[in-house]
C-alpha cells in the first residue's frame, strides 16, 4: 500500500509502528516522505497514493476519490500557525508587504487568509511559496517581509531573532471555541477504509505504549531537530484527536471549510461526505 506522509515527528511518531511491521495483518507500506505542499498535490494528482497526510484545506478538491479518515491526523488546541516578522509587531505592517507561506492550499494559508481579511483589510502584497524550513531564513535575511510558519517552527523562532506577528491558531479559538483542524488523513475511497482507520489507531495506539521504540526513527527524519524540540512537537501534535476525531473535530473541519468557501477560498463541500 502507498502512502505519504511528512517526515515531521509527530507523522513519524503515529506511523512508526505500521511502517515497521508491527501492526498484525496491516499491508506492507511504500513509504513516500514529502513536504505537505507536495503532498497536497499528490492527492490532486490521477496516480496519489492510496493513504496520504494532507491539509485540510486541501480537503475540498480531492473529496470524490478520497476519504477523510477519523484517526491519524493534527487538530489540536495551541498549536496553530504563527506569524513571524523581523521588526513589525502591528497586523498593518503585512500590508502591501511579501509573505512566505508553505503551501497555497495549506490550512495555516487558510487560516491566514481569513485572518487577514479582517486584520489587514488593505491587503497584503506577494505571497511567497516555501518549504516550511526555508521560511524563517528567509525572514531573517530579508528576503520576504514575513513567513507563515507551522510545526516545531513555534518552539524554534526565538532563535532566528524573529518576532511573532500573530498567533493564528490562539484567534481561529478564541473566535469558534473549536480546535484547529491541520493535517487531515485520507484514503481512497475504493479501498476498505475500515480496516485503514484500524491500523492507523493501532499505529497511534502502540505509539503511545512504547514511546521509545520510534525514537531513532523519529529523529532520523526530524531534519536536525533537537531530540527535546521533537518531543515537544509529539506532545502538542498527537493528541485525542489523533486516536479519534470526534464531535469537536469534525465541528472544527466544518467550520473551517464553510467559512472559507463563504469567502470563496475553497469550492463548497458536501459536509455529508465527510463521515
Amino acid at each position: 500500500m502507498r502512502i505519504a506522509f511528512s517526515p515531521c515527528p509527530n507523522d513519524t511518531f503515529v506511523f512508526h509502528a505500521w511502517v515497521h511491521g508491527l501492526i498484525p495483518d496491516a499491508p506492507k507500506l511504500d513509504v513516500t516522505y514529502a513536504d505537505i505542499d507536495i503532498t497536497n498535490s499528490l492527492a490532486a494528482s490521477s496516480n496519489g497514493p492510496d493513504v496520504l497526510k494532507i491539509s485540510y484545506a486541501a480537503l475540498p478538491w480531492v473529496l470524490s476519490e478520497y476519504a477523510l479518515l477519523p484517526c491519524g491526523g493534527a487538530l489540536g488546541r495551541g498549536c496553530g500557525p504563527l506569524i513571524l516578522t523581523k521588526n513589525s509587531t502591528e497586523p498593518a505592517a503585512l500590508a502591501g508587504r511579501r509573505v512566505a507561506v508553505p503551501s497555497e492550499r495549506s490550512t495555516a494559508y487558510l487560516l491566514f487568509r481569513l485572518w487577514a481579511a479582517q486584520h489587514v483589510p488593505e491587503g497584503v502584497g506577494e505571497i511567497v511559496i516555501m518549504p516550511f524550513h526555508e521560511i524563517m531564513p528567509a525572514v531573517r535575511y530579508g528576503l520576504v517581509d514575513a513567513g507563515l510558519v507551522i510545526h516545531e517552527a513555534r518552539f524554534t523562532y526565538h532563535t532566528y531573532g524573529l518576532n511573532m506577528l500573530a498567533d493564528l491558531g490562539n484567534w481561529w479559538e478564541a473566535d469558534t471555541n473549536l480546535p484547529i483542524p491541520l493535517g487531515a488523513i485520507i484514503a481512497r475511497r475504493s479501498l476498505d477504509l475500515e480496516a485503514i482507520a484500524g491500523w492507523i489507531r493501532t499505529s497511534v495506539e502502540y505509539a503511545w505504549a512504547n514511546p521509545e521504540a520510534s525514537r531513532d526513527y523519529v529523529m532520523y527524519h526530524a531534519q536536525e531537530l533537537a531530540s527535546e524540540v521533537a518531543q515537544a512537537h509529539i506532545d502538542l501534535y498527537v493528541n485525542k484527536f489523533t486516536a479519534d476525531l470526534g464531535e469537536d473535530g469534525y465541528a472544527a473541519v466544518t467550520a473551517l471549510l464553510s467559512r472559507a468557501a463563504q469567502e470563496g477560498l475553497v469550492p463548497k463541500v458536501d459536509f455529508g461526505a465527510l463521515r
